[in-house]
């Protein structure tokens, strides 16, 4: 049994991870908060037997096999250093980092003590987006010319916090959201992007000098331009993923989301056609590969590589919308 440590007491951890932990057939042992009272009443709350208000107490632990961090932004290299360092397995939520140095860092300390980095990526698990790949490695749409993305959403009241009044964090919707985009679109289309066309706003939740909203281009390596819209502040939207091709185009809907749910609909010169989806929780299957890579069976889902790329690219949309020029992405790899 893989045995975790939580470095953050936080809401995804909650909702999603330490589930999906358990259901991969690993426990959650250990969670780390910097509030004594916090961290405590959070063990209670899930079940959890240890809490412990440092990183060093955390990842000095010898009952902790592997780490999650899910703190903010700024915090994910430090942190993740140290459980490298301490020989333990680390996944990250996104960004890994502030900056592309530290993001690589992260990769390349890893690589050299041996253990396992994934980046918390959980769209690429979802059976919409596994479809779309599997469809379009097939040849099913033929050659990819185009995508569109729409992972306009509302942030609700209980996320609103850092990721709108805190730059110094990393808050914003482009490396909360955007860096999703990126990630299930080199996924989806296995390609890399290399520059990107920006305009962000904010749209009133946001404090001043972070975005709440974007718009932009992405252009991929084998020629695709894909677009993508990103917000916090669209209460009534609907998420979904398009990829445009030469033969046909594959057309998902209500797909960038955390929930198993969706639909993926190819349309060609046969008409339409559903494809059969299997869902299954996407924080799940992100947890059974990442302790499948642990014994040495595979990566993760997303390994701390795919979580450089997104990084790279969210960090060119931020430039390009500050400039008004297009931004070439480079990941320092």
């Amino acid at each position: 049994m893989i045995r975790w440590g939580l470095i953050g007491a936080s809401t995804i951890a909650h909702e999603w991870v330490i589930g999906a932990i358990r259901a991969a057939g690993g426990e959650a042992v250990s969670v780390m908060s910097s509030s004594e009272e916090r961290g405590r009443a959070y063990a209670a709350e899930n079940g959890i037997a240890k809490a412990v208000t440092s990183v060093a107490d955390l990842v000095g632990d010898p009952d902790v096999d592997a780490v999650y961090i899910s703190t903010t932004n700024e915090l994910h290299h430090d942190q993740a250093l140290a459980a490298i360092r301490a020989g333990k397995h680390v996944l990250c939520e996104k960004p890994l980092a502030m900056n592309l140095n530290d993001a690589c860092e992260m990769v390349l300390t890893a690589c050299e003590a041996g253990v396992v980095l994934g980046t918390n990526h959980h769209l690429r698990n979802a059976a919409t987006h596994r479809a779309m790949r599997d469809a379009i490695a097939a040849g099913r749409i033929g050659r990819p010319i185009a995508a569109r993305v729409f992972h306009a959403v509302y942030l609700p009241p209980h996320l609103q916090g850092w990721r709108l009044d805190r730059p110094e964090a990393g808050g914003g919707v482009i490396l909360d959201i955007t860096v999703h985009d990126a990630d299930t679109l080199r996924f989806i289309l296995n390609d890399d992007p290399l520059e990107a066309v920006a305009i962000s706003h904010s749209a009133g939740m946001g404090k001043e000098g972070l975005e709440d909203g974007v718009m932009g281009v992405l252009r991929f390596r084998s020629g695709v331009i894909a677009q993508f819209h990103d917000a916090f502040t669209t209460k009534y939207a609907e998420t979904g993923l398009e990829v445009h091709g030469t033969e046909g185009s594959l057309i998902g809907r209500n797909v960038m989301t955390q929930r198993p749910v969706g639909t993926v609909v190819l349309r060609n010169e046969e008409g339409e056609s559903e494809l059969p989806l299997d869902h299954s929780n996407l924080y799940e299957t992100a947890l059974s590969a990442f302790h499948a890579a642990i014994e040495g069976k595979g990566a993760p889902s997303a390994t701390g590589e795919d979580g450089v790329w997104s990084l790279a690219t969210g960090l060119a949309v931020v430039k390009a919308a500050a400039t008004g020029t297009a931004a070439a992405i480079e990941t320092g790899l």
